[in-house]
């Protein structure tokens, strides 16, 4: 299934979308899609009852808000595709590189501002994991036993405090606005095992990013797993999981955002994000 939040921020209601594309107001079955909602086994209960007897939504023209309301811990795995490496001039890590996004998610659509005196914005089509079961310690083969779903994701990155300011990626990465998800959360059984999905990324119609979930250097159960051994995984944690060729920073000269700038991505089952680029003082 696909589940999604829709409406003005801070009044999302909770929608699922049916195969044939219709909406259903869930709101009757559950207040809102939320990591208690979630680890409560919300997912289940709606298996369980008849979608059609429920109210339809209209979802043309309406505001696709982040489709978990309260993510918690965002942790996010760099130098995750062959081509991507390449690209930058750095070796395949032999162990997954972790850092974190500091940021709440926003909405698939919303507008982006970039930092005041931003210089280097860059984009980054990603797949996220929302996980649905707490663990740690979890073997590669329970991994999908502990993923509610999946959604597209935008790691939005400004290159100059990432690279030029000392310290770590973090900050580079958690600037208000830098972590559009969505529009919808798509559950396990809908889309499968992610392993080989189409995921690209334009900016004012130009592809940028043209790649295949296939090439993973390390895939969803080797991430679920491996993070276990270092976090507490709870439900409503997203993980996201690296970002292919075709970043602003590895073209000749390099590319970076600027206000008026269109960038639209997406992944096959994922749907499609679109965010239209503000400077800070617009």
């Amino acid at each position: 299934m696909k589940l999604a939040r829709i409406g003005p921020a801070g009044q999302e209601k909770p929608v699922l979308i049916q195969r044939d594309g219709t909406a259903r107001n869930i709101s009757s079955v559950v207040d809102d899609i939320s990591a208690r909602s979630i680890a409560d086994g919300i997912l289940t209960r709606l298996e369980q009852i008849d979608v059609a007897a429920l109210p339809t939504a209209q979802l043309e023209g309406v505001r696709f808000g982040p489709p978990v309301s309260d993510v918690g811990k965002i942790i996010c795995v760099g130098l995750n595709y062959t081509d991507h490496a390449a690209e930058v001039g750095l070796p395949l890590p032999t162990e997954p590189t972790i850092f974190m996004k500091g940021c709440r998610p926003s909405g698939a659509n919303d507008p982006v501002r970039l930092p005041k005196g931003a210089a280097k914005g860059d984009w980054e089509v990603e797949l996220g994991i929302v996980i649905g079961k707490a663990g740690m310690y979890v073997d590669e083969a329970d991994a999908y036993d502990h993923v509610a779903g999946f959604c597209l994701f935008n790691d939005l990155t400004e290159r100059s405090f990432q690279m030029e300011h000392g310290g770590q990626w973090t900050k580079g990465k958690s600037f208000p606005g830098f972590a559009p998800l969505g529009p919808w959360l798509v559950t396990r059984d809908e889309l499968g095992h992610p392993d080989n999905l189409r995921i690209w990324l334009e900016v004012n119609g130009v592809r940028y990013q043209n790649g295949n979930t296939a090439n993973l250097v390390f895939g969803v159960q080797q991430i679920v797993s491996y993070l276990s051994q270092f976090y507490e995984l709870e439900p409503g944690d997203l993980i996201v999981t690296g970002t292919p060729a075709g970043v602003g920073l590895g073209q000749t000269p390099p590319a970076f955002l600027k206000s008026g700038d269109v960038v639209r991505l997406g992944i096959d089952g994922l749907g499609e994000q679109q965010q239209n680029i503000l400077a800070w003082e617009d």
